[in-house]
Order: C-alpha cells, then sequence, then structure tokens
C-alpha cells in the first residue's frame, strides 16, 4: 500500500472535490470566476449563510464573512462532522487520511480496532510502574509531605483531609535511576469509579519561585474517557465512594482537580452549602472536557444534578455549552470566533447551524436560543474577575489579555 503524506493530498484533491463530497453544491449564479458552494436544505432550498467560496488557486476556500483560507487539510480537520468516516474521539490525522484516500480511491489501510488517546499513542498506562505514598489520616508523618504541593494553591490541611483519599504522591521507575515524586489525582471510569486507575493528572513540586514547573498527564493516560472522581471522606479501600454514581444528588465539574478542591474550601464556609456536598461527587476532566468524559458521567448519574463549574473565560463557557448540548442527546459540533461569536453546528435532525454573540455570556438565554432543556444544569463559573476557582480561593484576579490569550490557547483543544 502506497504511503502518502499531506502534500500529496494537498496536490492531488481540489477543494472543490472536497466540498461536494461534504455536501456542498456549485452555486452557478455567482459565475466561474471565484466559484462557490452552498448547502442545500431537504426541501431543495439554500441555507442562508452557509457557503464556501473557492479562492483563485482552487485549492483552497474561506466562508464569508470570515476570511479564513481552509486547504483540504485544515477543511477537513475543522469541519469533521461533515463526513461519513467520522466518529466521536477518532484522530483527526485518521479522519483525514480515511477521507483523502477513499476520494483518491486508494486502499485503506488496515488498522486494528482501538481506543484513541490524543497524543498518547505509546502503551497504555500502568500503575504497576509508580511507587505511591499515601496521605494517611492518622500518620502525620505521611500528610507533611504533601505540604510543598498546596501550600501555594492556598488549599488547607482540612480540605487535604477530605479529599485524602482521591491523591497521592507517585514516583515513576525510571532507567536513569532520576526520581522526580508528582502530586497525582488518579483517574478512573464512571462505570468503575475509584476501581480502575487508567491515568494520572500530575503536578509537579513548586520551584523556588512557588510556581509549578510541570503540569500534565501520565504517559498512557486515558484522558479521552478517565476523569478525577472524588467524594468527600470515603475511606473505603475496595471503592473509594460511600454512595454509588447512580445514587449522588450533585456532580460538580472542574478543568483541574485543583480546582474542585478550592471550590469546596470556598463553599464549606456556607453551613447550607458545606451539608449538600455530602452527597456529591467532584469531576476534573484534566483540562479540555471530552464529549466521551461528558457521556460517561451522564450514564452514571442519570438523576442528578450538574453543576458547570469552569473557568470563567471564552473556552469555559463553550465547555458549559457542550455539556448542555451533550445531556440534551444532541450530535453537534461547536467553536469560538474571533469575533466573540459562539458556531453552533447540530446535526441531531436536519441540518442546522446558529451563530451567537457571547461577548456578554448568557448561558440560559444561549440554552433557551437552542433548545435546550437545563431543569438538572446550574451555571457556576468562579465569582466576575477571576479565571478559575483556585485563582478565587487566592484572591488572584486575571487580567483581560491573559484572559484572551488563555481562552484562544484553550479553544484549540477541546477533544472528542
Amino acid at each position: 500500500m502506497a504511503e502518502l503524506t499531506y502534500e500529496d493530498y494537498k496536490r492531488r484533491l481540489s477543494i472543490q472535490e472536497l466540498l461536494v463530497d461534504a455536501g456542498y453544491r456549485l452555486n452557478r449564479r455567482d459565475g466561474l470566476r471565484y466559484p462557490s458552494y452552498v448547502r442545500i436544505d431537504s426541501d431543495g432550498r439554500r441555507v442562508r449563510g452557509d457557503k464556501f467560496i473557492v479562492t483563485a488557486n482552487g485549492f483552497c476556500c474561506f466562508q464569508p464573512p470570515e476570511r479564513k483560507n481552509y486547504n483540504v487539510i485544515s477543511f477537513i480537520k475543522e469541519h469533521p462532522h461533515f463526513f461519513a468516516e467520522y466518529t466521536p474521539g477518532m484522530s483527526a490525522d485518521r479522519l483525514v487520511n480515511l477521507v483523502c484516500r477513499r476520494l483518491l480511491n486508494e486502499p485503506q489501510e488496515i488498522r486494528e480496532t482501538r481506543i484513541f488517546n490524543p497524543g498518547k499513542e505509546g502503551k497504555p498506562f500502568d500503575m504497576d510502574e509508580y511507587d505511591l505514598q499515601a496521605f494517611r489520616m492518622d500518620d502525620w508523618e505521611s500528610q507533611k509531605k504533601f505540604y510543598p504541593y498546596f501550600k501555594n494553591r492556598g488549599i488547607d490541611l482540612d480540605t487535604q483531609r477530605a479529599f485524602c483519599s482521591h491523591f497521592f504522591l507517585a514516583s515513576k521507575h525510571r532507567t536513569d535511576s532520576k526520581v522526580f515524586i508528582n502530586l497525582a489525582f488518579p483517574l478512573s471510569l464512571p462505570a468503575w469509579p475509584g476501581k480502575q486507575i487508567v491515568g494520572l493528572e500530575e503536578r509537579s513540586r513548586p520551584n523556588a519561585e512557588g510556581k509549578t514547573a510541570y503540569k500534565g498527564m501520565a504517559a498512557g493516560s486515558n484522558a479521552t474517557k478517565g476523569m478525577w472522581i472524588a467524594q468527600l471522606n470515603s475511606h473505603r479501600s475496595d471503592v473509594g465512594f460511600n454512595i454509588p454514581l447512580s445514587g449522588v444528588k450533585d456532580v460538580y465539574w472542574f478543568e483541574s482537580a485543583f480546582d474542585a478542591m478550592a471550590f469546596y474550601q470556598i463553599e464549606k464556609k456556607e453551613t447550607v452549602a458545606y451539608a449538600d456536598l455530602g452527597n456529591a461527587v467532584f469531576v476534573s476532566t484534566g483540562g479540555t472536557p471530552s464529549i466521551r468524559q461528558f457521556a460517561g458521567m451522564l450514564e452514571q448519574t442519570p438523576d442528578a444534578n450538574h453543576h458547570l463549574c469552569f473557568d470563567r473565560d471564552q473556552a469555559g463557557q463553550l465547555y458549559a455549552v457542550n455539556f448542555a448540548l451533550q445531556m440534551n442527546g444532541r450530535v453537534f459540533n461547536t467553536h469560538m470566533t474571533k469575533k466573540d461569536t459562539l458556531v453552533v453546528t447540530d446535526l441531531t435532525g436536519k441540518y442546522g447551524r446558529t451563530e451567537l454573540d457571547v461577548r456578554t455570556f448568557d448561558f440560559e438565554a444561549i440554552c433557551k436560543e437552542l433548545g435546550l432543556e437545563k431543569g438538572r444544569i446550574a451555571y457556576r463559573p468562579p465569582s466576575e474577575g477571576y479565571k478559575d476557582w483556585n485563582d478565587q480561593l487566592m484572591g488572584k484576579r486575571m487580567d483581560e489579555d491573559k484572559e484572551q490569550e488563555n481562552t484562544e490557547e484553550r479553544q484549540t483543544r477541546f477533544r472528542r
């Protein structure tokens, strides 16, 4: 079977072939000098605002009013739902190869069926490769080892004790004899919370300036389906949970375990709120949440209320909308434009595309515009002026320029 590269695809395929395959038709009314392709609805009428214009060289296109050019590679990657080969969770590079090989009548590569873990295609995570140090409630010496990791986060000892069943110190066995000890938050699947660790959300010990030099996922972690799932004061070693997920009243969603612990520390000051947290689980997606994380937890908590405590920036707002779409059973694709517009493509029934101005974000209004039920969803970002819950705990207000920078970086990493 011939090895083909992206350059081969761009050289041998025109953007017009790709547009036709994606369901667009040549719009002859616009002429042929700069051909345009439009989508037709089930009644044979043009879908307003859904048009791509082919640039002069015939190898790129753009969608007015934006002038962002797409070649055959970027078009497939940014519009995966246009193609029959696409399934949620698959690699964008894999999709490009499948679509382009089909259009070029090239035989498809033979692959064993497996779960794709973005950026971590080596061997799967193996807990036996790590030495662990636990935070033990009856051992002060064991607790002191965790102090450097939590001090600069403002997370106090009471909060550490409340969550102590759901973190530990981990050092991986290395061939060079070097030892790196990280604070580790174990990932598990919602179907078996705490029973099988499928990865680690890791944080290094802060350096002399108090900054965390390393944060990320342990090699081989299943960050597409796995997540950090924690319940207060749960110390059963066989399961780690006092209440099964099917029986919890509330699920609190965060982008990091530190944010979940900070939220708890802030909320526990209020007696009523603190009492309610005993029948809840705290979830960290370990960064950009995936559709599979949403779906897995929703399946296990059919009657729970879901509190969306993602960061207070556009990326966090996008995650909240994605959750609401998933909870309502929609098949969808979303993205933010640089003009502060949220674009929602709904593929559940007929093709539908909605553009929403999110300069002033109103979660309830957006759900209403999209026809989404939100009876069991509560949108709970940090207070105005704070990027995340850990920053709010520390009183660290965000700078507007930094907020935009973080948002643009994280919007490129939404996982399916």
